[in-house]
């Protein structure tokens, strides 16, 4: 009979959690250089990369990390990248939105639109589901920073559009071109936030039994692997119910 050590299997979970911070950090450094690149390489003049440093500081990428992927942009053998959104719907009809960074668009196109369909879902053109999202600024603070009043107090005189408290913390709402603005306010009434990022915040969302919920997860595992992918976001919810048995 097959059998499994315990100290394996803690040395397989470490390999896996491993390779998905070496992932993300990878994913982070390239908005890093992306943004660098396109801008100032100095955060204090660049909205678009302070924003990125801040994420990828909040996600504990080394400062040695950032400061290699603020350099490599301004080097004359920096890779090109393009940026490109993919949209589609995944299983139960979700709609999903795919951004990546890319050096080879008929690769990347090529593997997402793979992944759409290994995982029952389509891949549809630009603009086939983004009517169903807003493009909004995001940042989220632990519930230990005060309370929902204090923090309501405080995103409103930065200039937030809404707050959303709860036990596990506060998610402040922005327009998307006050993002930078905001964040710095919050940070000098409420300190550092967790995350500081521009997200597509679904207008209606969809439903999802176990078998629907267990399809897409996948799919969104499958996309997230993708080393030019940066995020992917859908507009589904769900149930206590069905994610105890996930």
């Amino acid at each position: 009979m097959a059998g499994h050590s315990k100290r394996a299997n803690i040395q397989h979970r470490k390999g896996r959690q491993d390779a998905a911070r070496s992932k993300l950090f990878s994913k982070l450094s390239k908005e890093i250089t992306v943004a660098a690149k396109m801008g100032d390489p100095d955060p204090d003049k660049n909205p678009r990369l302070r924003l990125a440093v801040k994420e990828a500081k909040s996600n504990s990428v080394p400062k040695d990390v950032i400061d290699r992927a603020i350099k490599k942009s301004q080097g004359g053998d920096a890779d090109t990248y393009e940026e490109i959104r993919y949209e589609g719907y995944g299983p139960g009809g979700v709609a999903v939105i795919v951004e990546a960074m890319t050096d080879n668009r008929n690769r990347t196109a090529s593997n997402v639109r793979s992944t759409f369909g290994k995982h029952g879902g389509n891949l549809g053109e630009t603009g086939s589901v983004a009517f169903m999202f807003e493009r909004k600024g995001q940042i989220v603070y632990p519930a230990a920073v005060g309370d929902a009043e204090t923090v309501l107090e405080a995103a409103i005189d930065a200039g937030a559009e809404d707050v959303e408290s709860g036990e596990d913390g506060h998610t402040i709402w922005c327009d998307a071109t006050d993002l930078a603005a905001v964040a710095t306010a919050l940070e000098t009434a409420l300190g550092e936030s967790e995350t500081t990022r521009l997200v597509w915040k679904p207008g209606t969302t969809t439903d999802l039994d176990l078998e629907g919920a267990t399809r897409l997860l996948k799919l969104i595992d499958a996309l997230e692997d993708d080393d030019d992918v940066q995020t992917v976001t859908a507009n589904f919810e769900i149930s206590d119910e069905v994610m105890a048995a996930l």
